[in-house]
């Protein structure tokens, strides 16, 4: 069983691609004193990300970083780590960050990028996850805190919300609901990281005692 990090204040960087809803809880959360963090910089692929306008209100680092202007993901993955080396970064926390995570990435931060999908994995990966599980017909489905690997959304499982699913559900109407617990978990899984207390064991996940 390997220990991820030590506790203490966590240097974090946060990647987005939309409206930065969680983000915005996350800056809650540290402002509350919930949360043990610092958010260092904000990067997001898209030019009109709401994420961006955000996080320069609040005075956080924010930059627009188009992939097109590299040759491949590796080169412009590269240029992410270097911002982040640059601000002592130490966990990034993907935000609605909607691009698949690549070698470059995952060995510089390994075992420290945190990603929040809107469905109980291993159920639902991918895109439109409360539509898959309205179509489906589920009973309940939630949300999942998990460390990235390299596959899309398969990492090891840090902390699940259960949210019920409606006869009437939509997937905007279970999508409100569903945001609504990624909120309070996405912070929670975080503060065990600073609090020094998640291990892995193969692919599984303990959360230590305090």
């Amino acid at each position: 069983m390997m220990k991820i990090m030590e506790s203490g204040k966590l240097n974090l960087a946060v990647l987005a691609s939309g409206r930065g809803s969680n983000f915005d809880a996350l800056c809650r959360a540290i402002e509350q004193k919930d949360l043990e963090a610092e958010i260092k910089i904000l990067i997001s692929d898209k030019k009109d990300a709401a994420s961006l306008v955000k996080a320069r209100r609040r005075g956080i680092d924010a930059f627009y970083i188009p992939p097109r202007n590299y040759r491949n993901r590796d080169e412009y993955e590269a240029v992410i780590v270097e911002k982040l080396r640059e601000r002592g970064v130490n966990i990034v926390a993907l935000a609605g960050y909607m691009r698949l995570v690549g070698k470059v990435f995952l060995d510089a931060y390994k075992n420290r990028i945190l990603n929040i999908h809107p469905a109980l994995l291993p159920s639902f990966p991918g895109l439109h996850a409360q539509k898959q599980a309205v179509e489906y017909g589920v009973r309940y489905s939630g949300c999942t805190v998990h460390i990235v690997d390299e596959g899309m959304d398969t990492g090891p499982i840090v902390m699940q919300s259960v949210v019920p699913v409606y006869q009437d559900d939509t997937e905007e109407s279970l999508a409100e609901r569903i945001l609504a617990e990624e909120h309070k978990i996405y912070w929670r899984s975080l503060q065990y990281f600073a609090e020094g207390r998640v291990y892995l064991d193969g692919r599984k996940v303990y959360i230590a005692e305090k």
